[in-house]
């Protein structure tokens, strides 16, 4: 079964700008916010909300908030197997959750195998997607 090219970003931040990042194992090494593809028939917001409950056991502490931002990008060699042959692009809808604090983090080991509560500027510099970058960037130009 292909993965429907759909996916949501979700940025886990307190109120002062500590951002979460977490670090993925698979297929390379990298920091990155909460993602992952859409379910067949899925919605974005709930995808959202199970990408988060799957990657950091957080349910409902925070708020989770639907941007109706959404940027494409051709989707990265190491993950095109996943995809349809006919896939080139995939659509990633935005979404930010807020925390009052920083909270102890459960990850997936399976997918993740580290975390740290950021400065916004350092969680910049250490993601690795350009479309992690700029929903960090519009984060912290809006706060």
């Amino acid at each position: 079964m292909y993965r429907r090219p759909e996916s949501v970003l979700v940025v886990v931040y307190t109120k002062d700008l500590k951002i979460l990042v977490i670090k993925r194992t698979d297929p390379f090494p990298c920091w990155q916010s909460i993602t992952g593809s859409l379910n067949n028939s899925e919605k974005k917001y709930d995808a959202a909300l199970r990408e988060l409950q799957e990657e950091t056991g957080l349910t409902n502490e925070g708020t989770m908030i639907s941007t109706g931002v959404y940027r494409t990008f051709t989707i990265d060699q190491r993950w095109k197997h996943k995809y349809d042959n006919n896939t080139k692009e995939n659509i990633e809808y935005e979404f930010y959750y807020e925390l009052e604090r920083p909270l102890t983090i459960k990850l997936n080991s399976k997918e993740h195998s580290n975390y740290e509560w950021v400065n916004i500027e350092d969680a910049i510099q250490m993601v690795w997607s350009w479309t992690n970058k700029e929903s960090l960037k519009k984060l912290s130009l809006n706060s």
